[in-house]
């Protein structure tokens, strides 16, 4: 189930073949070219119950070549990789600004650095993954786990995934490097019944540039974890509706700022006038105990990358400090048609998508106080300890379910309670974090936006939140 991956793939010899291509892009009069090559190698594995009953290896290739006039861009991808191929689809990209390639001799192109070449170091991390055999069995270990720990399950599942890419970015702006990149995840989940009663919990964990995880996964805690909330959730009443305090866990809580606030702080929320903090750098648009920070650095995160899909290295992006808004994420084109200056953020699923403005790791930073600091400050309240799916509106409206809830009375955590939806506006709620305390941890995610689903880190130590609208019965 592996693909070639030495040094026959993309390396520094690519610049013969892509010279000519950006050179004739130039000519054509555009003001930027920019080709992004990859190859992939996808093995995906399912286990029910005690069954593998799906394997879904996956390979692909391809380029994206998109051209920039002003503030407009033309964008294709093609499958040919051919000096051919390649020059059809620039052709299309270029049509797309009604621009036609000309004489090569008034190409200002004048070629290629040497190859920044951050996949040196990784040409080995796919041979050294688990192969399909070692996959399954660990991954039906953990399902055995379950079985072991939990009451009542109807259902028991585990996901492995591995997803390893080599690109090679070329732009006629001096961009010339390559990367290796390797995610690997192993998802478990559970649906417990007994009578009328009903709890389904799943938890995934991930990493990036690890070849070895999946041997070093401790099924056996993973699979308490999962046995243990479904187990409290199975028999938990249902909360009641209304507007209260809530304190949310640090890890996968932080899902709600990702996906509520952390998007409307990408460009490419600024150029479709979409974000109410378009206008807001400088002010203050949270609680001055909330400074969010994106970056691409944190070791072995699944946001973390040497360089972006546009070639350029991560940085540490400070969003908001002390309530304070400092900046947007911006790739090239936020950039163009923005003035936001690029910070490492342009990112992409494949060779299909244009890069946009997404985020990496992305979470707020720790604070002073304990979590148990910030239960006792709440009189009556909820207690978020893990977060389900939810959805988000164009603006930041959102809505989250709850999969593991507790009650607060009186400083204190009492009974489990389930059915309850977190929903706000990101503008409105983030003046209302008050108080992040000092544990903060990081979870696996995937984002899907408009360069379609990538990899991405989630998180905040505990955080209080003085009254949000909590959905019940």
């Amino acid at each position: 189930m592996h693909a070639s991956a030495g040094p026959s793939g993309f390396d520094a010899s690519w610049s013969g073949r892509l010279e000519p291509l950006l050179s004739a892009g130039r000519g054509a009069g555009a003001d930027l070219v920019e080709v992004f090559l990859e190859r992939t190698d996808h093995l995906g594995v399912l286990a029910e119950q005690d069954t593998i009953t799906n394997v879904s290896p996956a390979f692909g290739m391809g380029a994206g070549i998109r051209v920039f006039l002003g503030e407009r861009d033309g964008f294709v991808s093609t499958n040919d990789l051919s000096a051919a191929g390649l020059m059809a689809a620039l052709d299309q990209a270029l049509g797309m600004l009604a621009l036609v390639r000309s004489s090569p001799d008034r190409s200002p192109f004048e070629g290629l650095p040497g190859l920044h070449d951050f996949g040196a170091a990784k040409l080995d991390w796919l041979a050294r993954c688990p192969d399909l055999r070692e996959a399954t069995h660990r991954l039906l270990e953990g399902t055995d786990r379950l079985q072991r720990h939990g009451n009542h399950l109807q259902a028991r599942r585990g996901s492995y995934a591995r997803d390893w890419q080599e690109v090679l970015v070329a732009a006629s702006d001096g961009t010339f490097a390559r990367d290796i990149r390797l995610h690997q995840s192993v998802g478990l989940n559970v649906l417990a019944a007994d009578g009328d009663h009903r709890a389904g919990v799943g938890r995934r964990y991930g990493t990036s540039g690890r070849p070895d995880d999946l041997r070093h996964w401790n099924a056996e805690t993973s699979a308490q974890e999962v046995c243990e909330s479904a187990s409290t959730m199975l028999y938990a009443d249902y909360v009641e509706a209304g507007q209260c305090p809530v304190v949310l866990a640090n890890r996968f809580g932080g899902v709600i700022f990702h996906e509520a606030c952390g998007h409307l702080l990408e460009t490419t929320q600024v150029e479709r006038g979409t974000t109410p903090f378009a206008d807001r750098v400088g002010s203050a648009i949270a609680h001055e105990a909330v400074t969010a920070i994106d970056e691409g650095l944190s070791d072995g995160a699944f946001g973390s990358l040497s360089m972006d899909d546009e070639g350029m290295e991560p940085q540490r992006t400070v969003l908001i400090e002390n309530g304070v808004l400092q900046r947007f994420l911006s790739d090239r084109a936020g950039e163009r048609r923005t003035g936001h200056a690029r910070t490492g953020s342009g990112r992409r699923q494949s060779h299909s998508f244009a890069a946009a403005s997404r985020m990496r790791n992305t979470y707020i930073a720790a604070g002073p106080h304990t979590p148990a600091e910030l239960i006792a400050s709440v009189d009556r309240g909820l207690y978020c300890k893990a977060m389900g799916g939810g959805s988000v509106g164009p603006t930041g409206q959102f809505n989250f379910a709850v999969e593991e809830g507790y009650l607060i009375e009186n400083g204190e955590l009492t009974k489990p309670v389930k059915g309850a939806t977190l929903i706000g506006e990101a503008k409105e709620v983030m003046p209302r974090i008050s108080m992040c305390a000092n544990d903060l941890e990081l979870a696996a995610g995937f984002c899907g936006s408009v360069s379609g689903s990538i990899f991405v880190t989630v998180g905040q130590p505990h955080i209080k939140v003085d009254s949000i609208t909590v959905g019940g019965r």
